[in-house]
């Protein structure tokens, strides 16, 4: 099937009239008619009666005829993507989260590359570790950013960006909420919210939870659903300190050796980087992470307030933030 085919048969479906139909692909009538014919002959049917002055669709002509319609539009769309690409008016980038990974870590890593390269185009995907490797692999995703992760195939480079403590986040009305630091002991006998697709839950169970489980309470796999859940004093949040916080939430840290995870960025090894990506792996390589950790870190007290992440949604002429459902 050619899509010239694909296109006359739709100039004649429009106008139903051959000659117009001609006029309107800039070609002869009989080279639009041959094309019909060849297209008819494909489908194995007649998508066109024609008597004398009357022409119309046939029952196959009205059932293609939406398809072949798509067809030609995704055609004409993936034409006009490459132009665009080519011209460098478009860099899409595919940046893969973990679910413990907040958008706020990436948020002025975007802004920066966004000033250099035009037409940058974000899509951020969440899944777990496991998927992301297997999306970066397969292309889908350009690089990605995990937490504590088993078994890094070979192919597969990755760096340290930062390590980070994990942190009790409770609401401010919470019995513990007064307290400097929380024990093991008390969260032994809190009720605990359960993020669903936690890399660091194994090590939590094994550190701080060696003989019985954890009173576990309501579970989601969202982090903002859990803190508006701890908000409402249904449990407390185990969370990495990054993580931006609803502003009625309150961070308090762990006693002793709190547990920890470290952050890497993943990318597929030997593979041409585009100008987005190779951008976006260096900017982050290069960002120092260690003063933004330690800006977060905990005195005495608290870790100090932080806003809600912004949304994470934006349209423009030069670059688009987009917000992709998790990975099922």
């Amino acid at each position: 099937m050619e899509l010239h085919q694909v296109r006359y048969f739709l100039a004649v479906a429009s106008t139903l009239n051959f000659t117009r139909a001609a006029e309107q692909c800039n070609v002869t009538q009989p080279a639009l008619t041959k094309g019909i014919q060849k297209l008819e002959q494909e489908l194995g049917g007649q998508l066109i009666y024609r008597e004398r002055q009357l022409t119309q669709l046939t029952d196959l002509g009205k059932e293609v005829l939406p398809m072949l319609a798509r067809t030609l539009a995704s055609a004409e769309t993936a034409r006009r993507r490459a132009r665009e690409f080519q011209r460098k008016e478009v860099a899409p980038l595919k940046i893969g989260l973990a679910p413990s990974i907040s958008a706020s870590l990436v948020l002025d890593l975007i802004a920066e590359i966004a000033k250099f390269v035009p037409g940058l185009t974000v899509e951020l995907r969440e899944g777990a570790a496991e998927k992301l490797i297997d999306l970066l692999l397969e292309g889908e995703v350009n690089a990605a950013i995990v937490g504590d992760v088993q078994d890094i195939p070979p192919r597969i480079d990755d760096w340290l960006l930062f390590e980070e403590r994990y942190v009790a986040v409770l609401a401010q009305t919470h019995q513990l909420a007064n307290r400097h630091s929380i024990g093991i002991d008390d969260l032994r006998e809190t009720v605990l919210l359960e993020r669903v697709g936690c890399d660091v839950a194994p090590k939590i169970q094994r550190s701080y939870f060696p003989k019985e489980p954890p009173h576990l309470g309501h579970c989601s796999g969202h982090d903002l659903h859990l803190q508006y859940m701890a908000a409402a004093g249904f449990g407390v949040i185990l969370a990495p300190e990054h993580m931006p916080r609803l502003p009625t939430l309150k961070t308090i840290p762990l006693e002793g050796d709190p547990i920890s995870r470290e952050v890497r960025l993943l990318a597929v090894q030997g593979r041409r980087y585009s100008p987005a990506q190779d951008a976006f792996i260096k900017v982050a390589r290069l960002r120092d992470w260690s003063i933004e950790v330690r800006q977060r870190d905990i005195p005495p007290g608290r870790l100090p307030e932080m806003a809600t992440t912004p949304a994470l949604t934006r349209t423009s002429t030069t670059n688009r933030f987009q917000r992709i459902d998790p990975i099922a």
